[in-house]
């Protein structure tokens, strides 16, 4: 048989499974709560089906992130290089100009 997968550490605090309430209410899938969270999709299993936190309510519409679904993990390490080398462009050419006067 094989090997269980180390945890991931994550536990959801009340603020977060208040924000999960008022995502599930809003209609956004579990799976892309759970994204947002990086925790298994059974834990927001758990907490739709009031196992979990039932003490909680659901945050306000304003509180909650915009709708999923999100960028995986390698499109937000894509993006992050990109917006790591433009910013080093954008200090070289300031640096540049200030040279320059």
């Amino acid at each position: 048989m094989g090997q269980r997968a180390q945890p991931s550490g994550i536990s959801l605090t009340d603020d977060d499974v208040a924000i999960v309430k008022g995502m599930i209410a809003r209609g956004d899938r579990q799976h892309d709560i759970a994204a947002w969270f990086g925790v298994n999709g059974g834990r927001i299993g758990e907490v739709a089906s009031g196992r979990t936190f039932p003490h909680v309510e659901p945050a306000p519409t304003q509180l909650l992130p915009p709708q999923g679904p999100y960028l995986s993990g390698r499109q937000t390490a894509v993006l992050i290089a990109a917006l790591t080398k433009a910013r080093n462009a954008l200090d070289g050419a300031e640096a540049f100009i200030r040279a320059s006067m």
